[in-house]
């Protein structure tokens, strides 16, 4: 939502002609950041294992090695900023939500690692959820974050009942794990939601007529 016409148009055409390349993904290191932040039984040092255990770990090929590593740094860079991270006072469920929702053609998915309720003073249950995003040696840009509490926010509100679970703003987080910082989806957060509705019919508008790559070999 905050690239440019052209890298939408890009990030468009690698979404339908994905490379045959293997991707590092850091699956290992947000389920234990995830873990760390649902349990308050675990602690630092729990967290500096789980980056010791990926280090040590055996590795098949260079690939494996490196997925292994890049997670580990993951964690490492996480444990330098885990106390700043703050959460909602809620009862913290850990239950991720990765199932893809169709908004207008495109399925998205929601990212969500854990998941937050509570029950406010008129006796209404509030729901929320926690995404973790993570760049090496990069802050995530806060109109990055915003977006992603923004589309978490409206994705709950459609995939819930709203007479019996209603999303909360300040429940609704994307965390930097770089920089240790908690995203609540912002006051716009309806507004935003309709917009990624209307991009996401525009994307399903162009999905038919996308262009592979210069010299791609399909």
């Amino acid at each position: 939502m905050v690239a440019s016409e052209r890298r939408r148009r890009t990030i468009v055409q690698d979404a339908k002609y994905r490379s045959t390349a293997r991707i590092i993904q850091h699956k290992q290191a947000r389920t234990a950041v995830a873990r760390y932040l649902c349990d308050p039984a675990l602690d630092l040092d729990w967290l500096h294992d789980q980056a010791e255990h990926l280090r040590e770990a055996i590795a098949d090929d260079d690939f494996d090695r490196n997925l292994y590593d890049n997670n580990a740094d993951y964690i490492d860079r996480f444990f330098a900023v885990a106390e700043g991270v703050k959460l909602p006072k809620a009862t913290v469920m850990p239950e991720a939500i990765s199932k893809g929702y169709v908004i207008n053609g495109v399925k998205v998915s929601p990212q969500i690692s854990f998941q937050f309720s509570r029950v406010n003073k008129n006796n209404k249950v509030r729901i929320g959820g926690c995404a973790i995003r993570y760049a090496k040696g990069k802050t995530l840009p806060e109109d990055v974050a915003q977006w992603q509490s923004a589309f978490m926010f409206g994705f709950l509100g459609v995939t819930n009942d709203p007479d019996a679970k209603t999303p909360e703003l300040k429940l609704c987080l994307t965390i930097d794990a770089h920089a240790g910082k908690a995203h609540e989806a912002p006051t716009d957060s309806v507004t935003r939601f309709n917009e990624m509705k209307a991009t996401c019919a525009t994307v399903a508008e162009w999905w038919p007529n996308v262009e592979p790559p210069k010299g791609a070999i399909i």
